[in-house]
C-alpha cells in the first residue's frame, strides 16, 4: 500500500508509475480517508459553524477526488478490458460512498443548522452560494427522505452508476469492432489524398492491403463527405447509426429503458414529477416548459430555412446524380459539393493552412492576447500516452496559472469525440491558491508519411471549443473547489466553449494561425471572406438537428413515464417527428449511442449546446461592436464569467459582463434566420 503511487502525495499525475493493480486498493483506501473525515466533522463537540462544516465539507474527499479523476479520465481516453472491468467494480463503491455521505442524517443536520441561519452569518457572495449548493446537495438527493426510500435510493443509483459505464463500454466495443476494408481503389473516388494515405497506413498496421475506413471521426467525416461510392457510403452510415441497436452482446435497447426508467423512479422518490423536473430546477432554464418553449420557438424559426434548404439539396442532388430520394448517407456529400459550387470554397483547400501545430499556437497567442495568458510547451510530467502533450501556462508576469494538458489523436482505447476535463481543480486552501491541471481530449486527423496533422475548418473550430473549456478551467479564481472553473449550471458551461469558436471566422485571428504549411503563406484573405460567407451554410438544417437532439432528450426525461415505452426505436422516431428532413433508416437508432445523455452528464440538458448558443452570440457581438481583441471587453468576460466559475448565478454573472440580459437576435442573425 505504502508504494501505490496513487497513495502518495503528488501535484501532477504520476502515471508512469501507475499500474492497473493500483487503482482499486487506492479508491478503496481514499474512500476510507473520506469517510473519516467526514466523521471528524460530525464528532466535532462544537456547534456546527460554516468554517467548521461547510468549509470542512467542501474539503472533503479531495484525495478521492485526484485518484478518480485520472481513473475515469483514462477509462475515456486510454482504457482497455482490464480499466473497463476495474470501473465496473469501483463504481458501486464510489455511488455507495456518496449515498453515505448525502443520507448521513448527523451531517446533514450540522449542515442544515447553518443553512437555517444563513440569513444572520454575514456571508460572502461565494459564501452563501457554497451552503446553498451544499444544503440542496442533501435535500435534492434525499437526505429528508425515511429509511426505507433512502434504501431504494442507494440501490437506484448503485445500479445506474453500471448501467451508465456498460453504455459506453457497449458503444466504443461497437466504434472498435466495425472497419471497411477496401482492395480496389475505384471505392475511394472522390476521397481526398491524406484521407486515403491514412487509410492505406491504418491497414498497413493492421498487415493488411488496400484501405481501411473505421467509424473514428478522422476516418468516417472524410469519406462520408467525399466519396463518390454511394453504397459505400450507406453501409459506412448504417455502420454508425446501429451501435448499440445490433442483436448482439452490445445491443444497448434495453440499458436505455433502464436507465430512463431508474431516473424516473429516482426523481419520483425525491418528490419530483419527472427527470428533467429535478435536473432543471438548479439550471438557468429552471423548468422543462420552459425548455420546451425557447426550443420550440427556436424550432418555428429555423424549420422553414432548414426545408428550403432541404429541399434546394435534394433538386441539386437530383439535377447532379438524378438522386430521386436524398438519403442520410448523401446529406455530407452533396451538402459539401453544394458548398463548394456556392461560395467557391473546398475543405480541401483549407486544410494546408491548418496544420495542428500551427492552430493550437493560434489557440494560444489569441487567449495571449485576450486574457494575458502565455503557453509553454513541458517535458518535465508525467503523460499516460506518447501523442499527450503538456503545457505551462502563466501569466503576463510570469506566475504560474495552470498545467495544460492535450491529447489530440484517434486510439482503439479513446472514445469518439471531444472533451474537457481536469486532474486537479482550483482552489484556495490554507492561505494558498492552489491552481488547476486542466486537460483537452479530441480526435483529429493523424499526421502521415508525408503530411502533418492538417485540420478541416470543423476540427479547428473543435479545437477552439474545447480550449474556450479549458481557459474556464485555468482562469478559475475561487476559493472553494466545489464553485471553481467549470462548476456550473450546465446550461452555462457552454459559453466560454462557443464564445471562443468565433475568432476562428474573424480575419484579425486567422492572420494569426492560419499559414500554409509547405510555403508560409498566410490564408488567402478571399478564403477567410469564404469561410464568413458560408458561416451560416445550411444552418437552419443544422439549428433543426441540433434542437433534434435536445427534443429527443427532453423527450426521454420530462414526458410520458418510461415504464409504458417498450420500443426505444419507436418512441425515437415519435420524439423526432416534428424535426425529421431525411427517410428514416430501419437499421438505425441514435438512442442507444447517445452517449452524452446516457453515459456523461448531459440528461435532460442537451439543449444547454443551443442555450449557449444565444448567450455566446449576444457575448461576441459585444466583442464586435468594440473589436475582438479589445482589452476592456476581454478583461470584462474574465473577470465575471471565466474567473467566477459557480460562485453567483450565472444571470448575473453574465449581466455583469454584457450590461443587460440575452436576446436570441444576435444568434438568429447570425444564422441568417431572421
Amino acid at each position: 500500500m505504502t508504494k501505490n503511487p496513487l497513495l502518495q502525495d503528488f501535484n501532477t499525475a504520476p502515471f508512469s508509475k501507475i499500474e492497473e493493480g493500483h487503482y482499486k486498493p487506492a479508491i478503496k483506501k481514499t474512500i476510507e480517508i473520506a469517510k473519516d473525515e467526514i466523521n471528524t466533522i460530525i464528532d466535532n463537540s462544537n456547534e456546527a459553524t460554516f468554517e467548521n462544516t461547510t468549509v470542512a465539507l467542501d474539503f472533503t474527499g479531495e484525495k478521492l477526488s485526484r485518484v478518480t479523476s485520472i481513473f475515469f479520465n483514462l477509462n475515456s481516453a486510454e482504457t482497455n478490458e482490464e480499466i473497463q472491468k476495474i470501473a465496473k467494480d469501483i463504481s458501486p463503491w464510489l455511488s455507495e460512498f456518496k449515498n453515505d455521505m448525502i443520507l448521513n442524517e448527523a451531517l446533514f443536520k450540522r449542515v442544515k443548522t447553518i443553512y437555517d441561519q444563513k440569513e444572520n452569518l454575514d456571508l460572502t457572495s461565494e459564501q452563501a452560494m457554497l451552503l446553498d449548493k451544499q444544503y440542496k446537495g442533501f435535500a435534492r438527493n434525499g437526505a429528508n427522505l425515511n429509511n426505507k426510500d433512502k434504501e431504494d435510493l442507494r440501490k437506484i443509483d448503485a445500479e445506474l452508476s453500471k448501467l451508465s459505464l456498460q453504455f459506453g463500454e457497449n458503444v466504443l466495443a461497437e466504434t472498435n469492432a466495425f472497419e471497411m476494408h477496401l482492395t480496389n481503389e475505384e471505392g475511394l473516388k472522390g476521397l481526398p489524398e491524406s484521407a486515403k494515405e491514412a487509410a492505406k497506413e491504418l491497414a498497413k498496421s493492421k498487415d493488411k492491403d488496400g484501405w481501411i475506413i473505421t467509424l473514428d471521426y478522422p476516418s468516417y467525416i472524410p469519406f462520408m463527405t467525399y466519396t463518390d461510392n454511394r453504397e459505400l457510403r450507406k453501409e459506412l452510415a448504417i455502420a454508425m447509426g446501429k451501435k448499440g441497436f445490433q442483436k448482439n452482446d452490445f445491443n444497448n435497447e434495453q440499458i436505455v429503458l433502464d436507465i430512463v426508467n431508474l431516473r424516473h423512479k429516482r426523481a419520483n422518490l425525491l418528490g419530483y414529477k419527472t427527470h428533467a423536473h429535478f435536473v432543471l430546477e438548479e439550471r438557468m432554464a429552471e423548468t422543462p416548459e420552459k425548455v420546451l418553449s425557447f426550443s420550440n420557438d427556436l424550432l418555428v424559426k429555423a424549420k422553414p430555412a432548414a426545408q428550403r434548404e432541404f429541399t434546394n439539396l435534394e433538386n441539386y442532388a437530383k439535377k447532379l446524380d438524378g438522386i430521386d430520394q436524398l438519403q442520410k448517407w448523401d446529406s455530407a456529400y452533396y451538402s459539401e459539393k453544394l458548398k463548394k459550387e456556392l461560395f467557391s470554397l473546398d475543405q480541401e483547400l483549407l486544410k494546408p493552412y491548418f496544420k495542428l501545430e500551427n492552430v493550437i499556437d493560434g489557440a494560444f497567442e489569441i487567449a495571449g492576447k485576450l486574457f494575458d495568458l502565455q503557453f509553454e510547451e513541458i517535458n518535465s510530467i508525467d503523460t499516460y500516452h506518447e501523442d499527450v502533450k503538456t503545457y505551462s501556462v502563466t501569466d503576463k508576469n510570469g506566475k504560474f496559472v495552470s498545467h495544460f494538458y492535450a491529447d489530440f489523436h484517434p486510439r482503439a482505447g479513446k472514445r469518439n469525440g471531444a472533451w474537457m476535463t481536469s486532474y486537479k481543480p482550483q482552489q484556495v486552501k490554507d492561505g494558498i491558491n492552489e491552481r488547476p491541471q486542466v486537460s483537452i481530449v479530441c480526435n483529429f486527423t493523424k499526421p502521415t508519411e508525408t503530411k502533418p496533422s492538417l485540420l478541416t475548418f470543423n476540427e479547428v473550430t473543435t479545437l477552439f471549443h474545447e480550449f474556450g473549456h479549458a481557459l474556464h478551467g485555468m482562469l478559475a479564481n475561487t476559493t472553494y473547489n466545489s464553485l471553481s472553473g467549470t462548476s456550473v449550471s450546465w446550461d452555462f458551461v457552454e459559453l466560454p466553449s462557443q464564445v471562443l469558436e468565433n475568432w476562428c471566422y474573424e480575419k484579425e485571428a486567422l492572420e494569426l494561425f492560419a499559414k500554409h504549411y509547405e510555403t508560409g503563406e498566410t490564408i488567402p484573405m478571399e478564403y477567410v471572406q469564404k469561410i464568413k460567407e458560408s458561416a451560416s451554410f445550411h444552418e437552419g438544417m443544422q439549428t433543426l438537428r441540433q434542437l433534434s437532439f435536445g427534443l429527443l432528450d427532453m423527450n426521454w426525461h420530462g414526458g410520458e413515464p418510461p415504464q409504458t415505452i417498450t420500443s426505444v426505436k419507436d418512441f425515437e422516431t415519435k420524439a423526432f417527428s416534428e424535426t425529421q428532413l431525411y427517410p428514416d433508416v430501419a437499421e438505425n437508432c441514435m438512442s442507444t449511442a447517445f452517449s452524452h445523455i446516457f453515459q456523461g452528464g448531459y440528461s435532460a440538458g442537451y439543449y444547454s449546446y443551443k442555450w449557449a448558443e444565444v448567450l455566446d452570440a449576444d457575448a461576441f457581438e459585444y466583442f464586435l461592436e468594440e473589436g475582438i481583441f479589445n482589452k476592456d471587453v476581454a478583461t470584462k468576460f474574465k473577470n465575471n464569467v471565466l474567473s467566477k466559475g459557480g460562485t453567483e448565478k450565472p444571470m448575473d454573472l453574465y449581466i455583469r459582463f454584457r450590461g443587460k440580459e440575452p436576446k436570441p437576435d444576435a444568434l438568429l442573425k447570425r444564422a441568417g434566420l431572421l
